[in-house]
Formats: structure tokens, sequence, C-alpha cells
């Protein structure tokens, strides 16, 4: 480090800081927002959605595939093959739920983080009445 000292409201662009000497940067807050986690979310939940009928399209493409086909080994290991994808498709559907729960939360999580972090700045601010000192 360069000895230079640096406030967080000058990274957010307030209290008039420059960023690598161009030119203030954003407004007087730093801001969160859930939007990003919250797409993120559906599109976890859409493809789990997606996931869900895999199984049915599963056994109505293989219907009647075995019968007349006693004998060929390679048709036999069919069956283990198809159960094997079924039970990948159903663990991917199940962990894009989790995903998208765990994305809300991380949302949520952020805006709650935010509150706690405004509000333990409110005396302070109180007591200068948003004078920067």
């Amino acid at each position: 480090m360069n000895g230079v000292r640096q406030r967080l409201s000058d990274l957010a662009g307030g209290g008039g800081g420059q960023a690598g000497g161009g030119g203030p940067v954003g407004g007087d807050q730093l801001r969160h927002s859930d939007g990003a986690w919250l797409r993120a979310a559906g599109g976890a939940e859409g493809m789990g959605a997606h996931l869900g009928p895999v199984r049915t399209e599963l056994a109505t493409a293989h219907e009647g595939l075995m019968a007349g086909t006693a004998g060929l080994s390679a048709l036999a290991e069919l069956g283990s093959v198809r159960e094997s994808w079924e039970r990948r498709f159903e663990t991917a559907r199940h962990e894009c739920g989790s995903l998208a729960g765990s994305l809300r939360a991380v949302a949520r999580a952020q805006g709650e983080t935010d509150e706690t972090v405004k509000s333990s700045f409110a005396p302070v601010a109180r007591r200068t009445r948003g004078v920067e000192r």
C-alpha cells in the first residue's frame, strides 16, 4: 500500500470521491439489488421444471422397445442405462430446487445486511446531521 487512505464513501462515489482520477463514481450510497439473485433463482426453478417430465418422456420413448429383442445383449443393457439417466435427471431436478432456495436466501440476507449496516450508521448521521467531517 502507498499510505493513501480511502473512505468507503469515496469508493462508493459519495463525498466527492474520485475513482481512478476519472471523476465521481455513482451516487451517494453503495446499493445492493436482489434482482440478479432472484433472476438466477427463477432460472434454476425453470430448469428444474423442464427436467420434471423427463422420466415420463423416457418411459414413453422406450415403450415396446424390448419386445422381440430377446438375446440382444445391447438392448438388455438399455434398461440399466435408462435407470441411470433417470436418477441423474432426478438429482439435477432436486439440485435446481435447492439452488433456487439458496439464491433467494442470499438475496434476503444481503437485504437484511444492508438494512443492519444502514441502521448502524443512523446514530452517527443524527449527530453530524449529514455533514461530512
